[in-house]
């Protein structure tokens, strides 16, 4: 049996990649020991996936799969994080690279491609170690070559290189003493597993047998995280010419350890731990053009591992003491505006860190604050925060989506419940004109109470009261069961009250509740359910 390339099947495996890596992140970053136990393995290849995942995104909807694999192994090489980032966007480089996309694709083009993947990964590592990532996709090769002699088709090819690398896996603790000590199997490794158990899965339908290798390791102590090693993670993207790649992994190789280049066409991504940062960074200069510099200080970064940070924590943005209050007693963190505040991204996103979570969901409660938000939320994601951005638009949206929130449950799941609540929540609002104007419901006049459903202009009167009675009507439909109403600064003292009753008086069986939410410009918010 032969296996074909689609474009669909290919953008929906990268998908499926991105997210067993997601799901296997905290599980990678805790078996890392080797080449540094940073804990951040998992995270790393997780964005390098995600970067080549965004970069497809950004392709037409009809690019054919030739411009897709460009641009899904151009984004892993310029996303790559990390030693094992960079070595596993190598693999996939060297996978698709003389592989036919317009032929079918046969057991012995698997074969090859497994086995070309890995000569290019031990060909990109300054000194290549036994034990490693390069060890389980060694193996996987050889399981390939071994199934095509056995006369196995290309599904079967693949299950057995997949195969093959668990195992491999399995043994890698037997391999490097670091690894035995910690009780633990290679981080690197363990993340190329994952990557092919999904592969297997898009594949055959098969969904491999699913083993957590999470062992505890301890954290070093001490200014760098391996007694006699590099104090400083160095990664740069390099445009340079060819025949000066081998004088640059010399220079490399002789401040430090942990070197691996991979790439081509004069676009190079190099990674290197080393004590002497500007010597490793000069090395680039004199190759070529270095650009968009990387450096990690190992004890730094294990310093910020140290400090507990929260799984998951709801930012919501508020406007008005009341709401700001109601937000924060269901135990969300709270970024309050006036209506005159200049919006600002640099605040959204230090809002998103302040917030110290693995996993953060933004609940902007504005049209105007959601793009602002989502481009605070790309930036923190660079740093392997898991972020989500609920489009809310409205106040009362966001405290229903706030009422079904769970953090108990998986992320993506409370990520949907929360969609799901906010997108069922129809919403209006009362507010005061403050000068003449035509509105889609008409021309107002200075002082004119506006009446506001799903956002626009519906209703325009000299009574507010009225005008509030009529936005609730239109409200409310025949299946409402509940009706929330959130008072603004200076509102009528009555307003609630006298809506309260012109709804019990039609409708016994709806639930009103009243909050005083404080917010400014606007007497009134209304909510349905």
């Amino acid at each position: 049996m032969v296996l074909t390339l689609r474009a669909d099947a290919f953008r929906a495996w990268i998908q499926l990649c991105a997210s067993a890596l997601s799901g296997a992140r905290a599980e990678i970053d805790a078996l890392n020991v080797f080449p540094v136990p940073d804990s951040d393995t998992g995270t790393n290849a997780y964005l390098t996936f995600v970067a080549g995942v965004d970069a497809v995104d950004a392709l037409d909807p009809d690019a054919d799969v030739p411009e897709l694999i460009k641009a899904y192994t151009d984004g892993l090489l310029l996303g790559a994080k990390g030693n094992c980032g960079v070595i596993l966007s190598q693999l996939v480089r060297a996978c698709f690279h003389d592989l036919d996309v317009h032929a079918d694709l046969t057991a012995t083009d698997v074969a090859r491609s497994f086995r070309a993947a890995s000569d290019a990964a031990y060909a990109a590592v300054g000194r290549p170690v036994e034990g490693t990532i390069l060890t389980v996709a060694a193996a996987a090769a050889t399981g390939a070559e071994v199934a095509v002699e056995g006369g196995a088709d290309g599904r079967r090819t693949f299950a057995r290189a997949a195969a093959s690398a668990r195992e491999a896996l399995a043994r890698t603790p037997m391999q490097m003493e670091r690894l035995a000590r910690a009780g633990v199997v290679d981080a690197g490794g363990r993340a190329l597993v994952v990557v092919l158990d999904a592969t297997e899965q898009a594949f055959t339908g098969r969904v491999p047998d699913r083993v957590v290798h999470q062992v505890p390791v301890p954290t070093p102590v001490g200014d760098d995280l391996v007694e006699g090693g590099p104090a400083y993670e160095v990664m740069y993207l390099l445009e340079a010419d060819d025949e000066k790649l081998t004088p640059l992994r010399a220079t490399l190789d002789g401040l430090g350890d942990s070197l691996v280049v991979v790439g081509g066409d004069r676009l190079w991504n190099v990674h290197v731990h080393v004590d002497d940062v500007g010597a490793a960074i000069e090395a680039g200069l004199v190759a070529g053009r270095p650009y968009r510099i990387a450096v990690i200080h190992f004890a730094d970064q294990i310093a910020r591992q140290r400090t507990v940070r929260r799984s998951r924590v709801v930012v919501a943005a508020t406007t008005g003491a009341g709401l700001t209050d109601l937000c924060r007693e269901v135990g969300a963190e709270v970024l309050e505006f006036t209506r005159t505040e200049p919006l600002v991204v640099d605040r959204m996103r230090e809002a998103l860190v302040r917030a110290g979570a693995d996993e953060v969901v933004v609940l902007p409660n504005n049209s105007r604050y959601v793009g602002l938000f989502e481009a605070a939320a790309k930036e923190v994601r660079q740093n392997g925060t898991r972020v989500a951005v609920i489009p809310t638009t409205a106040q009362v949206q966001g405290l229903a989506a706030l009422a079904v929130h769970d953090p108990g449950t998986a992320f993506d799941e409370d990520v949907v419940a929360m969609s799901s609540a906010a997108a069922h929540t129809q919403h209006g609002a009362v507010t005061v004109a403050t000068e003449p104007g035509m509105t889609m419901a008409g021309p107002c006049e200075a002082g004119d109470a506006l009446g506001v459903v799903a956002g626009d202009f519906a209703f325009v009167g000299s009574d507010l009261g009225q005008v509030a009675r009529d936005v609730v009507d239109r409200l409310l439909s025949p299946g409402v069961e509940m009706l929330t109403l959130v008072t603004g600064a200076g509102a009528d003292p009555d307003l609630a009250e006298r809506l309260t009753r012109h709804v019990k008086d039609q409708r016994v069986d709806i639930d009103v509740v009243v909050y005083d939410g404080g917010q400014e410009h606007y007497p009134l918010f209304v909510a349905v359910e």
